[in-house]
């Protein structure tokens, strides 16, 4: 009879399957991949690395790293990824959501919070592109007194954001089907956030292993890389209430394309913050 595999073996083959991908990140990726793969907690390569494996459990953490080995992201095999301690509901519809995504979070509540002091009305706040809602999620677990709106044009994308916000039992937050603005009528809001598409088509990038298996109309408006975020400036003042603010995520080299547009269309206040590795990637202006 064949001995069952160890998990502290199965780590192992995961780390030589990986490396190819990941170099010298390798082994701690596949300690990720293969706990999570069999639902353990970390602790368990230490308290129980000659614990057996079934068939179905190897099969299940071969499955895993072969794709992952592929450049899967790891939240589209577990189907969940955290964003501002939310545990979020992903896959191949939406964007895997980042870390730096939540600077434009906390710049939007620092923003709507001095709005809410200046006027002492909630912040409404408007969420364009939400993929699987984690911006405007955020927001309405954050400030639940805000009335917050997100719009997304693809219904699968809709369909993840409505889960999440079933899941997290968020029930202020709006969803709306449509291109940007064009569902929202005459509507105006204190706050304005969105991740749009920022990478050029012709960018090497999209074809990298980080990347490619992500949707590629939520990564990219085209060839001109600035072309999403120099249409939500161009129309946001239509839906900003006096004295509100738009704020955009933007590549890490785009800033000062960003502050310009916002400049030339009269935008106030225009400033960039800094995401955790350093970057220039939120920039915000106000009406």
């Amino acid at each position: 009879m064949q001995e069952l595999p160890r998990l502290g073996d199965i780590v192992t083959q995961t780390t030589a399957v990986l490396a190819p991908l990941l170099g010298g990140e390798a082994r701690r990726e596949a300690e990720t991949v293969v706990l999570t793969a069999l639902g353990l907690g970390r602790s368990a390569l230490f308290s129980t690395p000659e614990r057996p494996l079934t068939a179905t459990e190897t099969a299940r953490v071969a499955d895993w790293a072969t794709r992952r080995a592929d450049g899967v992201p790891l939240a589209y095999l577990s189907g969940e990824r955290e964003f501002w301690s939310l545990p979020l509901r992903v896959g191949p519809a939406v964007l895997v959501p980042r870390p730096e995504t939540e600077t434009l979070v906390a710049q939007a509540l620092i923003k709507g919070d001095a709005w809410c002091r200046s006027t002492a009305t909630p912040a409404s706040t408007l969420d364009l592109g939400t993929g699987s809602g984690a911006i405007a999620l955020a927001i309405a677990v954050e400030r639940p007194d805000w009335p917050v709106t997100a719009v997304e044009r693809s219904p699968a994308a809709l369909a993840v954001a409505r889960e999440n916000a079933l899941r997290l039992e968020v029930g202020r937050l709006e969803l709306l089907a449509g291109d940007w603005f064009a569902p929202l009528g005459t509507r105006r809001f204190a706050v304005v956030v969105s991740n749009p598409p920022y990478v050029a088509a012709d960018d090497p990038v999209l074809h990298g292993d980080s990347l490619r298996h992500e949707p590629r109309t939520a990564l990219t408006p085209g060839i001109d890389a600035l072309a999403d975020l120099h249409a939500l400036i161009d129309a946001a003042p239509d839906h900003l209430l006096p004295g509100g603010w738009l704020l955009l995520e933007h590549g890490a080299d785009q800033a000062a394309a960003v502050r310009e547009r916002l400049a030339a269309r009269g935008y106030a206040d225009i400033v960039s913050h800094r995401d955790p590795a350093g970057h220039a990637r939120v920039t915000e202006g106000r009406r």
